[in-house]
């Protein structure tokens, strides 16, 4: 066997890291921006409007419906087509919608384009994980692979939540600071999908910095893998959407997303209410949060693919989420109550890398790509649930306690059926291989 300086498989690899995972990371970070300003931006659009916390918990949510009703059939369409042009169509279409958001009047103005938000970035995920990924990375080095690409998360934080700290009390071209925010923000979306149809390809056997024996050990790594799969057992698209296994990660994920997206959108508002500090400091706390929580990830990944362990990764990373997410609601003191946020960012973030590369160690192709979207898009739901929940209870309670707890419910439950996933034997024969 060929040590590891000469394996083409592992230089092709290192190769894809540049022009695989670095297009997706960066199309991850400028997703992610465009998707979480909302939260920052709550602080002084929703008195310009005069939205109340049910309005504006609804319009967070209602991105979600629209992701929903999409998500599944886009997933689809890329993984027979061109995920690669499929991603340049997503990152378009909502740095469009994005952009539109600025000059947005009314609660229902709110509510349609939140909803065409979600409608443009839905299989945005799914399209990564199912249909990019696996082409390039084997299952054993996927959790690593995935875990570098969802640093982009975190990264999104640190460089988005201090620049929309700053953005939102600062008026631009007669344009309130928020609505400049969303104008500016939308911009990288439109220049970063015209890029990726140029420097992303869809297949290694199509990769012009690839050398022909390195083309030749990623295809035949990818088609063993195919194969491995088959021989335990072939799904189709309609068997993968009704597995058990996969309806149990539906109902994982939704829970977990629940609290996850509970969490994002009201938490910036939570601890201005706690602290009563400036929206630059909050910008610049929530970024160093990001920093802590960047770091937990990569660790979490690398341990994950390491150990060749999923189940206990993810579902302590929700037991923490859970503490810090349901005393944060509780305290009044702002540094315990930034200590709670960090924990929750960590809890909620980190296990990321090690739940979307679950799905593709039993599922591959047109039916990977069904299951990862019914996933998404069914715990998405979750994205719906958690903030417009959340704001509800707040208006009928007049305190963030009782959200919040409900939050750390869901972000518990998730992780208890994190551990009854009974895939570990399949998923270490197609490591073994």
């Amino acid at each position: 066997m060929n040590s590891n300086a000469s394996d083409p498989s592992v230089s092709a690899r290192r190769k894809a890291y540049l022009n695989v995972v670095l297009p997706l990371f960066l199309i991850s970070v400028v997703a992610y921006i465009d998707r979480v300003n909302i939260g920052y931006v709550a602080l002084t659009m929703n008195k310009d409007l005069g939205f109340d916390s049910r309005v504006f918990g609804l319009g967070a949510g209602i991105f979600f419906a629209g992701y929903f009703l999409f998500e599944i059939p886009g997933a689809l369409i890329a993984e027979r087509y061109s995920p690669r042009l499929w991603l340049a169509r997503i990152m378009i279409s909502w740095g469009v919608v994005s952009a539109l958001m600025a000059f947005m009047q009314t609660a229902w103005q709110f509510y349609l384009l939140r909803f065409l938000l979600g409608a443009a970035e839905a299989s945005l995920y799914p399209v990564i994980y199912a249909s990019c990924i696996p082409r390039w990375f084997p299952a054993r080095d996927r959790a690593r692979a995935i875990a570098v690409l969802l640093a982009s998360l975190q990264t999104a934080g640190i460089i988005g939540a201090p620049l929309a700290g700053w953005l939102i009390d600062v008026p631009i071209f007669g344009l309130a600071g928020w609505r400049a925010l969303f104008l500016i923000e939308s911009l990288p979306a439109i220049l970063l999908g015209v890029v990726v149809i140029f420097w992303m390809i869809d297949w290694p056997s199509e990769a012009p910095w690839l050398t022909p024996a390195e083309k030749q050990a990623l295809t035949e790594q990818y088609e063993r893998e195919l194969a491995l799969k088959a021989s335990v057992r072939q799904y189709t698209v309609w068997e993968a959407l009704r597995d058990r296994e996969v309806l149990r990660l539906c109902l994982t994920y939704f829970l977990w997303v629940t609290g996850y997206w509970g969490f994002t959108y009201w938490m910036p508002t939570v601890f201005k209410q706690v602290s009563g500090w400036s929206n630059v400091a909050i910008g610049q706390l929530f970024a160093i949060a990001m920093v802590v929580s960047l770091a937990a990830s990569i660790y979490t990944g690398h341990s994950s693919s390491k150990r060749n362990e999923k189940r206990w990764h993810a579902a302590l990373h929700m037991f923490l989420a859970a503490i810090g997410v349901g005393v944060g609601g509780f305290v009044r003191s702002p540094w315990l109550c930034y200590a709670c946020l960090v924990l929750a960012a960590v809890g909620t973030y980190a296990p990321m890398s090690v739940w979307w590369s679950y799905p593709t160690t039993f599922l591959s192709g047109a039916a990977a790509a069904g299951a990862v979207g019914l996933i998404n898009s069914v715990g998405n739901l979750g994205g719906f649930v958690g903030p417009y929940v959340t704001g509800w209870m707040q208006e009928r309670t007049g305190s963030f306690a009782g959200p919040m707890l409900y939050l750390a419910i869901s972000l518990v439950s998730a992780g208890l059926l994190i551990l009854t996933l009974k895939r570990e034997a399949s998923t270490r024969s197609v490591h073994s291989n």
